[in-house]
Formats: C-alpha cells, sequence, structure tokens
C-alpha cells in the first residue's frame, strides 16, 4: 500500500513537470514567444523566470505535504494522536524569511525590466502612432502620414493596426471616454489609456505576421468586441500604406 502511494505521488510530479515543460518549444515559454518585439527581449526572461520559481516552490511545498502523509500514517496500534508540539522557532522563522526573500527578488527583476520597457530613446524612434481607445474599438493614427493617415475602427469592424518590422516605434496613447486597455497579448505588452492623460511607450516588432490585439479592462457593454489587429509588414510595405492613408484612398 505503501509502495502505491509514494508510485502515484512519484508520476504526479513527474507529470507536473512534463506539463511545465510542454510550454518551452522554439524559444516560448506558454505561448510567449522570445523575440516577437523588443518588450518581448526584456519580459520573456523575467516570465520564464517567475515560472520556474512558483515550479520550485510549488514541488518543494507539495513534498511538504506529500511527506507527513506518506510517511508518517497512523499505523494499527498507534496512538490516536500523534506527539503534539507547541512552536518551532527555527522554522517559523524559516517560513517568515524564505517568502519574503522570493517577493524581493522578483520585486527587483520586476522593477528593473519595467524601467527597461518604458525608457525613452527618441534618438531610436522612426515613426510615432497616436493609440486612441473609443467605446468600443480604437483609432490608430500615424503622424508619418499627417492627420488624415488615420484609421478608425467599428465593433463590427475592428481596425488593423499597422507596423513596420525592426523600427522603433513610438506609441501615444489616448482615451476619448472611459479607461481602456492597449493590449497585445504576443508582444507581451499593456498600457492603459487614460481619459484626460497621454501615456508613451516605444518599441520595436521583430517579426512578420498578424497578432491579436485587444482591450483588457472593463470599459462598458461592448467591452468584448473591442479588438483590433496588428499586423507587421516590411518597412517597404508600411511606407506605402500609410502614403495610401495620407492619399485618403
Amino acid at each position: 500500500m505503501h509502495f502505491r502511494s509514494r508510485k502515484a505521488s512519484l508520476v504526479a510530479l513527474l507529470a507536473l513537470g512534463s506539463l511545465l515543460l510542454t510550454g518551452c518549444k522554439n524559444g516560448s515559454v506558454y505561448g510567449y514567444e522570445s523575440d516577437l518585439s523588443s518588450v518581448n527581449e526584456v519580459s520573456w526572461h523575467l516570465w520564464r523566470g517567475a515560472w520556474l520559481a512558483a515550479a520550485v516552490v510549488g514541488i518543494f511545498t507539495a513534498a511538504l505535504i506529500l511527506w507527513p502523509v506518506l510517511r508518517h500514517r497512523r499505523k494499527e496500534g498507534d496512538p490516536q494522536y500523534p506527539k503534539q508540539t507547541q512552536y518551532n522557532i527555527p522554522v517559523e522563522v524559516a517560513y517568515t524569511i524564505i517568502p519574503f526573500i522570493i517577493v524581493a527578488v522578483l520585486f527587483y527583476f520586476t522593477a528593473r525590466d519595467e524601467a527597461k520597457i518604458i525608457a525613452k530613446e527618441p534618438s531610436k524612434v522612426m515613426h510615432t502612432i497616436d493609440v486612441t481607445g473609443i467605446q468600443w474599438s480604437w483609432q490608430f493614427g500615424y503622424q508619418d502620414g499627417g492627420p488624415n493617415a488615420v484609421v478608425t475602427g467599428t465593433p463590427a469592424q475592428p481596425p488593423t493596426l499597422v507596423l513596420p518590422q525592426g523600427e522603433r516605434v513610438a506609441f501615444k496613447i489616448h482615451s476619448n471616454d472611459v479607461v481602456h486597455g492597449f493590449w497585445i497579448p504576443a508582444f507581451m505588452i499593456q498600457i492603459q489609456n487614460l481619459p484626460g492623460v497621454t501615456n508613451h511607450i516605444e518599441f520595436t516588432a521583430n517579426k512578420i505576421g498578424e497578432y491579436p490585439g485587444r482591450c483588457n479592462i472593463l470599459c462598458g457593454r461592448n467591452h468584448s468586441q473591442m479588438v483590433f489587429k496588428v499586423k507587421v509588414v516590411t518597412p517597404e510595405e508600411y511606407k506605402t500604406y500609410v502614403e495610401t492613408l495620407k492619399a485618403g484612398a
């Protein structure tokens, strides 16, 4: 009986390890790739480290639970209750200090990487795009093309945000009404659209393709329809696209 219980526990731990490792393929962890954008290049390592830390803590906690369950099961003839202890100062101190250290380390790396992500580098910016959240869609204004280079979507016809591959873009984030959330999951980017406030973020899209975007802050009745598409194209295609918008086509 004890052998079967230990075998089942080992199988469960191996299954957990397999689940964690299945997310790691071709430089991705649970769907995130490490090089889709300049933000991924920073955030991906933090994301991976956080999951590894969570896995270590989870496995260690599971072991602490399973050890007394399997090792100290009451046997026939044993007293009904195990020996009781009032406290264990070293263990209690460890249970206080260890979580504090874990949180402090995660906080440090989070603050460090956040500073890199939100850093402004005007000398490297090649394009500027205004992103305005409206109930319930998005408006993208390409400053390269002047006042006519604007794309406004609707819930029925979500807009497309076109970005040039390998060129740094500065985004000015606005809202016309309530708080929205400009979110591109694949790029590991989220920043709030606040009414009366302009937020800023800069990044470079590295890989040609199409990626979903959406609002991730509950903003009203049609919040679920507030989606858009990100399309990364070559710099030449981006220039042609902006010229087309500029011409009013």
